[in-house]
């Protein structure tokens, strides 16, 4: 896999991890987690920024926020017990075949 590949993942882990840890914060109340908030989207922005040295900035924030969203809904899920209803699911199955359309068919994704 190419390494603007990782650094793209690496920082949809972190953006992740970030956004799950706002939601731990309850509106940044806690200590620990909101300090993990900070942290986890400066290494994303990072991470994002080495990406973008090799990939298009629409490519690469299409596939960071479409990813970023979908695993925060499953996140949402199993940590915090937020269903998804049938409109949500199908919507968040549309934004990853998006995803899956750019990565195998798109010239202006760099493979």
């Amino acid at each position: 896999m190419p390494m603007h590949y990782i650094y793209l993942f690496l920082a949809i882990l972190a953006e992740t991890i970030g956004t799950t840890a706002l939601q731990a914060s309850q509106q940044f109340s806690k200590f620990w987690p909101s300090v993990l908030v900070v942290v986890a989207y400066g290494i994303s922005f990072y991470l994002l920024a080495l990406a973008l040295k090799f990939m298009p900035v629409g490519i690469v924030y299409a596939i960071w926020s479409g990813l970023g969203i979908v695993f925060i809904a499953i996140i949402g899920f199993l940590v915090f017990g937020q269903r998804l209803d049938l409109p949500a699911v199908m919507g968040l199955s549309l934004i990853i075949v998006g995803i899956v359309i750019i990565h195998v068919f798109s010239k202006s994704a760099v493979h």
